[in-house]
């Protein structure tokens, strides 16, 4: 089942290049290079809206993290650092997005 509830639900669609369902199915077909080049990874707001609309408990926000963690992993740093993220800030920007991005890039 392929329904892209997952993507209609998501906040950061709009920004995203590849969408949340097409995460997925790009995985079932091993396109992991494909997505680990992809801006999505770092769009991502890893709010697990995705998860909640789900019929089916597929969790593409775990996919997603997965592949944020090995780019992070095989540049041996992160893709933003935790200092740089203040300069980025604006007063329409939610606490919890706020919140994600030092979880995110913090590892």
């Amino acid at each position: 089942m392929k329904c892209g509830k997952c993507s209609g639900t998501c906040p950061a669609f709009n920004d995203m290049d590849i969408h949340p369902h097409q995460f997925v199915s790009m995985v079932e077909k091993g396109k992991i290079k494909e997505l680990m080049k992809s801006k999505s990874i770092w769009t991502c707001l890893s709010c697990f809206a995705c998860v909640e609309r789900c019929p089916r408990n597929v969790e593409p926000v775990k996919l997603i993290e997965a592949a944020r963690l090995s780019v992070i992993r095989r540049q041996g740093e992160n893709h933003l650092k935790a200092d740089e993220i203040p300069a980025l800030l604006d007063e329409n920007i939610p606490q919890q997005a706020i919140v994600s991005a030092f979880r995110k890039y913090s590892k």
